[in-house]
């Protein structure tokens, strides 16, 4: 059995470096007061023997952890089976290792998570959070606020009285939304119905309203309200159909919702675009190319809305309470024909 290969120690590279234990600790830890020749020789020996800092002396000297929590208010399923999510992720995932941090996914399944949630952040085991997909009742924004984590929310917060404390990242929802009404509308149709999003999350809402913005008073019986999902916009495709024979546009708030309306006006004998036309929301390539004429839709960057919101959480950790909380972001959206509508 061969022997173990012992990991090289702070001794060991201060002995390599020629200083003390305490000045080598100062700068594998990223203390200050350290003069460059000193911190040059500390930095060759830590390479040159393969050192790994412990990182919880790390903290000790920085105050910092290099860890952010991503809270999904959301149930497990929903967030393993929506493309959404994964590309939201990823975003989040890419600028953090870019700026050497470790992303800690934190679930609230239900409302008993959201205690656990609470206390592992106020813990002092992260730096920040990252929180999306929360409900308008949802009792985690203030729990937050309670804890004193810095924070900045995905989606405009629905909670917040309007004030530069809370630090969002969104797309521009209700202006996407206008375009895709308006581009049926330009089409020549002129019985355009919506299914809608949980009208409890702001993204929803404010689709909601970009549709009233270009439809005004219209029939009542053309919206629908559905939850995201391809199983909700089966159902509200199907209650429309009954409600509203002579529908013939369908602006979808999400393109999940979208997939699913495809699916029933296809066993109805429906022709997208001759009879019906669709549109949805998001651009999730998977979804878009499915079976069927492919969608056309309103693209937000959600690759880059987690980039961003990992950004100003960072930026603002690093440049800290005295300067201030970094500005909200809302980016803007690009309709995309193809040949659903």
């Amino acid at each position: 059995m061969s022997e173990a290969v012992s990991r090289p120690t702070l001794e060991a590279v201060a002995a390599r470096a020629g200083v003390s234990r305490a000045t080598a600790s100062r700068v594998v830890n990223g203390g200050d007061g350290v003069r460059e020749p000193l911190v040059a020789r500390v930095r060759q020996a830590v390479e040159e023997l393969g050192y790994v800092p412990n990182q919880a002396a790390r903290s000790l000297v920085t105050r910092r952890h290099d860890a952010v929590a991503v809270v999904i208010a959301e149930p497990e399923i929903r967030i393993f089976t929506d493309p959404f999510f994964a590309l939201q992720l990823r975003g989040i995932s890419k600028e953090l290792t870019a700026q050497d941090n470790q992303l800690v996914l934190l679930l609230t399944e239900g409302r008993d998570d959201h205690a656990r949630v609470a206390r592992y952040l106020a813990g002092g085991h992260v730096d920040g959070a990252l929180v999306f997909s929360l409900h308008l009742d949802d009792p985690l924004p203030g729990l937050i606020e309670g804890v004193k984590v810095p924070t900045v929310f995905g989606g405009r917060p629905g909670w917040s009285d309007g004030s530069n404390d809370v630090v969002y990242v969104d797309c521009d929802n209700r202006g996407g939304a206008r375009d895709a009404v308006r581009h049926l509308a330009g089409l020549g149709r002129t019985r355009i119905a919506h299914i809608t999003g949980p009208l409890d999350q702001t993204s929803a809402a404010d689709r909601l309203d970009g549709y009233r913005d270009v439809m005004g008073e219209t029939d009542p019986r053309l919206v629908v309200t559905s939850d995201f999902t391809p199983a909700g916009g089966e159902r509200a495709m199907a209650e429309l159909l009954d409600r509203c024979p002579d529908v013939d546009a369908v602006f979808a708030a999400n393109d999940l919702t979208a997939l699913g309306a495809l699916r029933v006006l296809r066993e109805h004998g429906r022709r997208v675009p001759e009879d019906v036309a669709v549109i949805g929301f998001d651009d999730l390539l998977p979804v878009t190319e499915q079976d069927g004429p492919s969608l056309t839709t309103v693209r937000q960057d959600i690759e880059e809305m987690g980039r961003l919101m990992a950004r100003l959480l960072l930026r603002g950790l690093h440049r800290g309470e005295s300067a201030g909380a970094p500005s909200s972001v809302i980016l803007p959206t690009t309709l995309v024909r193809r040949a659903s509508a």
